[in-house]
C-alpha cells in the first residue's frame, strides 16, 4: 500500500516578520502575510489592504481576531480560545456597522 505523504505546494518568501506574497507552485498567489508586535497579519491578494488580524499562540488562533474586505471596511471580528472560536462574534455591515451578533460557547 502506498504510503501518504505530504505535499509542500507553496513557494514562501518569509523571515522572521513574516511572509511577503506567497504562491502556490501553480503559480496561484495566496496572502501575504506580517507579523507585528505578536499580531499577524494577512492581506488581500492585492498585497496592500488587510483581510485579518489576530494573535497566534502555538499554530492556533488565539484572543480577539478581525477579518476586512478588501476596501478595508470591518466585515467581521470575534474571539478564540486555542483555535476554537468562543464568545461574540460580529458581522459588519458594508458601511462597518454591526447587524448581527453571534454568540459562541
Amino acid at each position: 500500500m502506498p504510503e501518504n505523504k505530504k505535499i509542500d505546494h507553496t513557494s514562501h518568501d518569509c523571515t522572521e516578520n513574516g511572509c511577503d506574497v506567497v504562491m502556490h507552485l501553480n503559480g496561484v498567489k495566496e496572502k501575504k502575510i506580517e507579523i507585528i508586535d505578536g499580531y499577524t497579519i494577512k492581506y488581500h491578494a492585492n498585497g496592500v489592504t488587510r483581510w485579518s488580524k489576530g494573535k497566534i499562540v502555538g499554530g492556533k488562533t488565539d484572543g480577539y481576531w478581525e477579518w476586512y474586505r478588501p476596501d478595508g471596511t470591518l466585515k467581521r471580528s470575534g474571539h478564540f480560545n486555542m483555535g476554537e472560536a468562543v464568545g461574540e462574534w460580529i458581522t459588519y455591515d458594508s458601511n462597518g456597522k454591526p447587524y448581527k451578533v453571534t454568540n459562541r460557547s
